[in-house]
């Protein structure tokens, strides 16, 4: 048995766990923006009609996610063709308008004859057996279904040819689910018998050593496959249940998430804990899962979101709708503000992903993270870092208008108002329902987009005597192209703000300064 033990600053430390444990995987441009998910769309018709309710009222989009209910019979890798008739002409529709489809994808496949998918797996003999030699059946959405061992690599390559199926369908991502593996229970526990088999790359063992990994093979497979597909494509894939390393492969997300105040503050602990364990990209389901979330809630866990990586909205059947204007003209107007800031600010989120491939680094970090020995910003969990530019301070409880905020030391400009604040301490800062607190550091350099869509520099203003800076990382497209990772320095000469390209030349982009003072580029 080995140890590792990693020292030093939080940055450090992930970068040493990605070095051990594999660089987290680079999320296409498109997965950076909004998306919005619901468990029962029922019909390609419902489809359009959400799509075209984000356009009609100006509401960037950016994906779409289908879950079982479009299957046939909740069936793995097929469709209802009755609801969905033409699914890959509705992917195309919607891609035409900038709106990709993600696909869910289940582990447990209904053990039925006429099946192709199980028969198929059968025939590779790719699913767990028990200590006698026969499949072991669980029972999920599909009824009776056995589960492929993702810890063989010949069943990882079976299952990852599959995917052949949802990229012919039109689908641009998947999102895999129930894989701890589940299986539904009346007593004990919903999983595979501990006694299962497993290959476990070829040395053997049972369940108790396989279920942790399992959700990890399985992302292995689905990734691997996606690749091997489409290699001009980087994959887009996230994952409920995973392991050490699961970041190689795609994200996670909340899972099932209980509707309420707890779960929206629940949601930010999750997104601030996988980043520390190297999994970077993730996020919740937007107003929870399970419940219906009042008007004030959905907004409030709307505003959040759109800061996090993973910013999608998703509900049960039984939980409503998440679309932003069905909960009143005040809330569309404050979500519509919060999706266009989203989307202003894609250049910055696009950085951070190239940023945590190269280092580890996640895209959400405690307040701590640049002074971990700092006591009272180790107890702030109500507010993140997200890069080095931004402090976010979400509202997590009904009514709210005003909340403390806490600031690591600097200078902190509101963002709303440009107002400037002192760090080390707390301060009192406005929390209107329209949106949350969100401050930019001193001298803090973001890329950012114009009205255009073009890439623009948002430079704050340093402080007199302090120089500032930060990294962009140019857009290189969806494929596999690494891009240069450009550096900007910033300090105050004869009162007005210099932005410089460090190494010498021009800066190349439009330079806009925020903050208490002018400036050139």
């Amino acid at each position: 048995m080995r140890y590792w033990v990693l020292a030093g600053t939080p940055a450090r430390v992930l970068l040493g766990w990605t070095a051990l444990t594999g660089a987290p995987a680079l999320p296409p441009r498109w997965a950076l923006g909004p998306q919005h998910a619901r468990w029962g769309f029922g019909s390609q018709a419902e489809v359009r009609r959400v799509v075209s309710g984000y356009r009609e009222r100006g509401l960037p989009l950016s994906a779409v996610h289908l879950d079982i209910d479009h299957y046939d019979g909740h069936r793995v890798f097929t469709v209802d063709r009755t609801a969905f008739p033409d699914l890959p002409g509705l992917a195309r529709e919607l891609r035409e308008e900038g709106v990709r489809l993600v696909s869910i994808v289940d582990p447990g496949v209904k053990a039925e004859p006429g099946n192709a998918v199980y028969e198929g797996g059968a025939a590779a003999d790719a699913y767990v057996r028990d200590a006698r030699g026969r499949e072991v059946r669980g029972v999920v959405w599909p009824g009776e279904a056995v589960f492929p061992d993702f810890t063989d690599a010949r069943v990882r390559k079976w299952w990852g040819g599959l995917y052949a199926e949802r990229l012919a369908q039109g689908f641009s991502g998947v999102w895999h689910d129930m894989n701890e593996p589940v299986s539904f229970a009346a007593f004990g526990d919903p999983s595979l018998p501990r006694s299962a088999r497993h290959a476990l790359e070829g040395r053997g063992g049972d369940h108790r050593e396989a279920h942790n990994v399992y959700g990890l093979a399985m992302a292995r497979a689905g990734y691997d496959g996606l690749l091997e597909l489409r290699p001009e494509e980087r994959p887009f894939l996230f994952s409920r249940s995973g392991w050490a390393g699961m970041q190689r492969y795609g994200g996670t997300w909340s899972g099932d998430v209980a509707t309420g105040w707890p779960g929206l503050r629940a949601s930010l602990s999750l997104v601030l804990g996988m980043g520390l364990c190297g999994v970077p990209y993730s996020g919740p389901d937007v107003g929870g899962f399970s419940g219906v979330p009042s008007p004030e809630l959905y907004l409030r866990w709307f505003q959040t979101a759109a800061y996090l990586p993973l910013f999608r909205t998703h509900s049960a059947m039984t939980a409503g709708r998440r679309e932003p204007w069905e909960y009143g003209p005040e809330v569309l107007e404050h979500a519509r503000a919060a999706l266009l800031e989203r989307m202003r600010l894609l250049p910055y989120f696009v950085t951070l992903a190239q940023l945590a491939r190269l280092s580890g680094a996640p895209y959400v970090r405690p307040v701590w993270w640049n002074t971990p020995r700092d006591r009272k910003l180790r107890d702030c969990e109500d507010a993140f870092l997200l890069g080095d530019a931004l402090l976010v301070a979400p509202v997590l409880g009904p009514g709210v208008t005003q909340r403390a905020v806490r600031l690591p030391r600097g200078r902190w400009y509101d963002t709303a108002d440009g107002r400037a604040y002192e760090g080390p301490g707390q301060v009192l800062v406005d929390a209107p329902l329209s949106r949350i607190p969100v401050l930019a550091r001193a001298g803090a350099v973001l890329p950012v987009a114009d009205a255009d869509g073009a890439t623009e520099l948002e430079v704050w203003a340093p402080e007199e005597g302090r120089e500032g800076g930060g990294l962009v990382v140019p857009d290189a497209g969806d494929g596999w192209q690494r891009p240069a990772v450009e550096r900007f320095a910033t300090r105050l000469e004869d009162g007005e703000v210099v932005v410089e390209r460090q190494g010498g030349g021009e800066v190349g982009y439009r330079v806009r300064v925020r903050g208490s003072a002018g400036g050139h580029g």
